[in-house]
């Protein structure tokens, strides 16, 4: 679970399942003596000359920074004064087992014994992860009722920005230098105007050439927005610029290739090729003209299959493109499905291979004649018809059905090869390529799989038995997110370098940028680690956020009314029901009501089984008791019902005041039946888990088995239901997807008698029993005595009991039932656990959630029922970071810790590195070796190739048109191989820098080429840039540039000097003194290795 996600009542669920769900562990973090005014003594003296990398730190908003340095103060104020509140409170004990809370207005407790150990352990909930990175929240777990529709899909990182995609087809955007700033819980971010339904984000890639951001939508348009827009533009930053109706299903996925053309994926293995040129001639047209733009991108196409087809191949490629990946160091395009891969070739956009999961290549198979035939008849018919969408549907449904056909096939041959569908848990769920080249696939079983450049498997590794859901790369490391919610790091050979869990839901996607690598949880929460994790850097933030807690910490109190009552099939008047609930509700917050046997009898119990075999429940009675309620608390104009579950004859609802429904959501609810072959709901629990200030609440209503006789059962129903019950169901109030299993918790009820030890033979007559003095009776309660040998409700706390049994009266009547002989009891009661354990009980970020009961009592004068109502008031601290203010802290740290800045300097800094030319020229399909020197002795040098843009050469040798390509891609007439790549120290990268001739330029319109020219035979030249990182740092890059001239004409750039004799280069006026011909021996190392770059 999250840091937040503190469970106040609890029955845990089994260790498995806790685990991938609880962000805690056993130790606590090192705690700082805090130095309270140090910071706003340094700060206030500090000098306004700081570093760059300092300014860029800074809160560009002067009011938020006003308003984090009041809080800071509330906060201390606050921590003072419980400080000074615990030095003067003194804190007693009566007996082993009886023991005073925390406060001194609370009432005695009773605890049950081995709640210590094993699976009834207290969860540690600490905010800070002793075995975890610190985390820089961009985006906190928000609240499921609040997002819907506008959940997160995806993030992509930009050089300055990050972008999320919505449900609603809205984009938001961080901007990183302002990531430590803000007075919000969430970082400054920029956000678009929401687009139709049915419109929602499916991913993201950025465009730093064009300065633009793609997103793709499950209407199957695509939408460019633009990065920075400009003072002129809109009032929001974010703005489309052009939009087209992409594919008839979803865009699944989208890359940018190394030649600048973007490529989509869609259903039945359909995949567009946008050349650039279309692109970038629509982002000529004005914003008047943008209906033009999008027509003309919208049929400029290609559609690589028809080359296939055109070749006499079968369009196998029939799966859902769920993945695409521009490999650039090599100029190719991968394409993925679930169990398939195909390979391209960048440039000229031919299919190169196509390959399995394990690595097989799939035979191509040659086309019938007849399929041949009734291709050539449909794309006739599209191109004559005169209304072109009239004819699309039938081309769309022959090529559906040709698909369909063919995958069934397909996985018929699987099922007779494999002997059942095994491959479902090997499917591909991601796929990126680091920079030594290698591609990497995550697979539906946790198993990581590492291929080269071509395509063929290399090995695999399994560290997590979790599906992968999403892999990222920067430097020497590979990031890997799974559905448990863990993130692990391993290095390029694939070794485990650290894991932990990051999420209480899916990790399900991953970007890298500003330092960080960024976590986005499938409940649509953001998080920042620090793309040294795990290193040097941890324990020393780990230790300094510890130290400023009390800076950054809130305590909420809050007041929760719980009651239970087994109100025996029958139905309570108003003046009861005000009597119970409606008297003491008067400054809860939250009121859970717990009801047992609203309704019973066979059919009752027949109907509740079968209905939720179906996913269905409720009643009419159910719903008379949940509206009976609801008036009582005057729902509508003071609570709200927030849920609500019902197993047969058991019911549990929650109310939340209306001036507290911002801080409470995640609603979800369970139910566990434990009657007839545990199956029937006589007998049984139902719960709803709810978010609560950030901390995670359950709240289970029992209802076990009967009589004197029946503790075995008892105990027996409780494991049961402890390990068992799991919320992953929502309530009925919201639809949303649950966010997974839990600890499931209580406002627990059980049917609760005399002593087990007690002999019947010692049982005095009802008429002897005093209900004025029932201290004989409490003696020998049977749920203390379990409680108290450690057999049930382990390590729970109750009230120790003022009131009279709760059972057996007569109804409408006052007195007990004497014509039963029953013996008076306890049956209803009201347990709880919140996060104090033996060394902690005070409410702090360490222990979250820390209660007190201040009433614990019955309605005796309620009749309607042969039991009487019990209804306990809980007063909850609950400890929550204000994350504004510990982002401004956690930024402090960051920039102002000298040795967070020295190893940050160390492991950033950029090996020097030399290129062999800054001047290529080429002609007649030349090929020139380039090569870049790391002449550091210690570190890696990562190394990309761009292309700044190309320009046109005029007859007196000057560059004139320079335009960049999309995502700085190559001109079609240069191949740079690798385009990327590392470096080891004291060694020399060779870069081929190829002139292949493309003589023509083909237009397509609709997938199919229509008309084609020659290329413009002027030279050209391309600015190329070599872009050198450290392993560690990516905010900054070392720059080489060089210049390639493609000579089309005979006559070449002529040598000369400049008058006074100087060999400076005037202006792009490229000379032969500045180009050398290397070959492809080492004969320049010892040279290349004493020269220095410029």
């Amino acid at each position: 679970m999250d840091p937040n996600d503190d469970v106040f009542f609890s029955v845990h669920s089994p260790s498995s399942q806790i685990n991938n769900n609880d962000d805690s562990s056993s130790s606590s973090p090192p705690v700082r003596t805090p130095k309270i005014f140090d910071r706003y003594i340094s700060s206030s003296i500090s000098s306004p000359s700081s570093s760059d990398y300092e300014d860029d730190l800074q809160p560009s908003n002067s009011i938020s920074s006003l308003e984090a340095s009041t809080k800071r103060l509330d906060y201390m104020i606050q921590f003072l004064d419980r400080k000074l509140s615990n030095n003067t409170t003194t804190n007693t004990s009566n007996n082993d087992s009886v023991s005073h809370t925390h406060k001194t207005l609370g009432l005695p407790e009773f605890i049950g014994k081995g709640g210590g150990a094993g699976i009834f352990r207290v969860p540690v909930r600490a905010a800070v992860h002793p075995d975890r990175p610190p985390s820089l929240e961009i985006r906190p777990h928000p609240l499921r009722e609040s997002q819907i529709g506008r959940v997160l899909r995806t993030i992509v990182t930009t050089e300055n920005q990050l972008w999320g995609g919505r449900e609603n087809g809205a984009v938001q955007v961080w901007e990183l230098k302002e990531m430590y700033g803000g007075s919000d819980e969430t970082a400054p971010c920029e956000e678009s105007v929401a687009l139709t339904s049915g419109s929602g984000v499916t991913c993201l890639i950025g465009d730093e050439g064009s300065r633009v951001v793609w997103s793709g939508h499950i209407d199957g348009r695509i939408r460019c927005w633009k990065m920075d827009p400009g003072p002129d533009s809109d009032s929001s930053r974010v703005r489309e610029v052009l939009s087209w109706a992409a594919h008839r299903g979803p865009v699944m996925s989208m890359i940018m290739t190394c030649y600048g053309d973007l490529w989509s994926g869609s259903e039945g293995g359909v995949i567009k090729i946008w050349p650039w040129e279309a692109l970038e001639k629509a982002f000529s047209f004005t914003a008047e003209e943008r209906h033009m733009a999008a027509l003309l991108v919208e049929r400029s196409f290609i559609d690589p299959r028809n080359q296939v087809t055109a070749n006499g191949l079968s369009n196998v490629l029939n799966s859902d493109v769920k993945h695409l990946l521009s490999d650039n160091s090599t100029a190719k395009v991968w394409s993925a499905g679930f169990l398939s891969f195909a390979l391209w070739d960048a440039r000229t956009r031919e299919l190169l291979k196509m390959f399995n999961i394990d690595g097989q290549i799939e035979r191509l198979d040659m086309l019938s004649g007849q399929d041949l035939v009734i291709e050539d008849e449909i794309k006739m018919k599209i191109v004559s018809g005169s209304k072109k969408e009239k004819m699309q549907p039938s081309f769309g449904f022959f090529q559906r059905s040709r698909n369909a056909i063919m995958g069934a096939a397909d996985a018929v041959r699987r099922v007779a090869s494999k002997g059942g569908f095994g491959d479902d848990n090997r499917r591909t769920e991601a796929l990126i390529i680091t920079r030594d080249g290698m591609i990497w696939t995550g697979c539906a079983n946790g198993s990581l799989v590492q291929w080269d450049g071509n395509g063929n498997r290399l090995q695999d590794f399994h560290y997590h038995s979790v599906a992968v859901q999403c892999l990222c790369t920067f430097g020497l490391r590979i990031w890997v997110g799974y559905a448990s919610g863990t993130v692990q790091v391993l290095d390029l050979e694939g070794n485990l370098l650290g894991g932990w869990v990051a999420h209480s839901s899916p990790v399900i996607k991953l970007a890298v940028g500003a330092g960080y690598v960024f976590t986005l949880a499938n409940h649509g929460g953001i998080r920042g680690w620090n793309v040294m994790s795990p290193g040097p850097l941890d324990n020393i933030l780990r230790s300094e956020l510890a130290g400023k807690e009390f800076l950054y910490t809130r305590i909420e109190n809050l007041k929760i009314l719980t009651g239970t009552w087994n109100v025996a099939q029958g139905k309570a008047s108003q003046d009861s029901l005000v009597s119970w609930l409606g008297s003491a509700a008067g400054d809860a917050g939250i009121v859970v009501v717990g009801l047992q046997e609203v309704e019973m009898g066979a059919g009752v119990l027949a109907m509740s089984a079968a209905k939720e075999t179906v996913g269905l429940e409720g009643s009419s009675v159910g719903q008379w008791w949940l509206d009976m309620v609801g008036k009582t608390l005057d729902e509508g104009s003071t609570f709200e019902r927030v849920g609500s579950r019902q197993l047969a004859g058991l019911l549990i609802a929650m109310w939340v005041r209306n001036s507290l429904k911002a801080h409470v959501g995640d609603v979800d609810a369970a139910a566990v039946p434990c009657g007839f072959g545990r199956a029937i709901g006589n007998k049984g629990a139902v719960g709803l888990r709810i978010r609560v200030y950030d901390r995670v609440m359950c709240f289970v209503n029992c209802h076990f088995a009967a009589h004197l006789e029946a503790v075995n059962r008892r105990n027996a129903d409780f494991d049961h239901v402890y390990r068992t019950m799991t919320f992953g169901r929502p309530s009925n109030f919201f639809g949303a997807a649950a966010a997974g299993t839990s600890s499931a918790a209580q406002m627990l009820r059980g049917a609760n008698v005399m002593g087990a030890n007690y002999s019947p033979e010692g049982i005095p007559e009802l008429s002897e029993a005093d209900m004025r003095c029932f201290d004989w009776l409490r003696e020998k309660d049977q749920l203390r005595t379990e409680m108290g040998a450690g057999n049930v409700f382990q390590g729970m706390r109750e009230a120790v009991i003022r009131f009279p049994p709760t059972y057996k009266f007569e109804k409408h009547q006052p007195g007990l039932a004497g014509e039963k002989k029953r013996v008076p009891a306890w049956c209803d009661r009201v347990l709880y656990r919140d996060s104090r354990s033996a060394h902690v009980s005070e409410c702090s970020l360490d222990c979250p959630v820390v209660s007190s009961i201040s009433q614990y009592d019955a309605c005796m004068d309620v009749t309607d029922s042969d039991h009487k109502p019990v209804r306990c008031i809980f007063s909850i601290d609950i400890a929550k970071v204000d994350e504004s203010v510990r982002r401004q802290e956690f930024g402090d740290i960051m920039k102002s810790n000298e040795e967070i800045r020295y190893i940050i300097d160390e492991l950033c800094k950029i090996p020097e590195t030399i290129v062999s030319t800054n001047n290529i020229i080429l002609q007649n399909q030349d090929t020139t070796i380039l090569r870049i020197t790391n002449k550091c002795g210690e570190n890696y040098a990562l190394f990309e190739i761009i292309c700044e843009g190309q320009s046109i050469i005029d007859e007196d040798g000057q560059a004139s048109d320079h335009h960049p390509r999309g995502s700085y891609g190559f001109p079609q007439w240069l191949e740079v191989t690798p385009a990327a790549g590392i470096i080891k120290p004291d060694h020399i990268a060779e870069v081929s820098i190829h002139l292949e001739d493309f003589p023509t330029v083909e237009v397509f319109v609709d997938g199919a080429p229509q008309n084609s020219w020659c290329e413009d035979t002027r030279d050209k030249e391309a600015m190329l840039v070599v872009k050198v990182q450290a392993s560690y740092n990516t905010n900054e890059t070392k720059n080489h540039r060089i210049r390639v001239r493609h000579c089309c004409s005979s006559q070449t750039a002529q040598l000369g000097t400049r008058p006074n004799g100087s060999g400076q280069i005037q202006g792009n006026l490229l000379r032969r003194a500045d180009y050398q011909h290397l070959s492809s021996s080492y004969d320049m190392v010892n040279h290349l290795r004493n020269l220095h770059s410029p």
